[in-house]
């Protein structure tokens, strides 16, 4: 198997997931930028059903302003629930566990990536929130 098509496996879009999910927690903004693709799009539905979108400097921002008021690193807990690889596309379904509005909350996230200059990138986030309950 060629290295590009072992790229191209549940495992290794796992693994871009996972590293995002590290990098994210940890405001590694430079890490961050090589994981966005720029047309990066992330639609995020909170509690109260409001709807807010960014685009990659503007979510790419908000991790940097964390980092920025020395903020903890936040939770690093996931559960994935399933992963596709089609060719070049991939998406991924998970739940997270974090405090990215400023309470801790379950976030259900569907991410689209695309396998592009050598790498999986993330190209949509899609972010819902609820109140962590138990």
């Amino acid at each position: 198997m060629e290295i590009q098509e072992q790229n191209k496996t549940q495992d290794a879009v796992k693994l871009v997931i996972e590293n995002l999910i590290q990098t994210a927690t940890s405001y590694d903004i430079d890490v961050l930028d090589s994981i966005y693709h720029d047309d990066l799009n992330v639609i995020m539905i909170d509690t109260d059903d409001n709807l807010n979108t960014a685009n990659k400097e503007a979510f790419k921002g908000l991790f940097k302003s964390k980092k920025e008021a020395g903020d903890p690193p936040m939770n690093t807990w996931a559960k994935f629930h399933k992963i596709d690889v089609d060719g070049n596309n991939a998406h991924v379904l998970l739940s997270r566990k974090n405090d990215l509005s400023g309470q801790e909350q379950i976030l259900i996230l569907s991410i689209d990536l695309v396998f592009e200059e050598g790498r999986w990138q993330v190209t949509r986030e899609v972010i819902f929130l609820r109140p962590d309950e138990k």
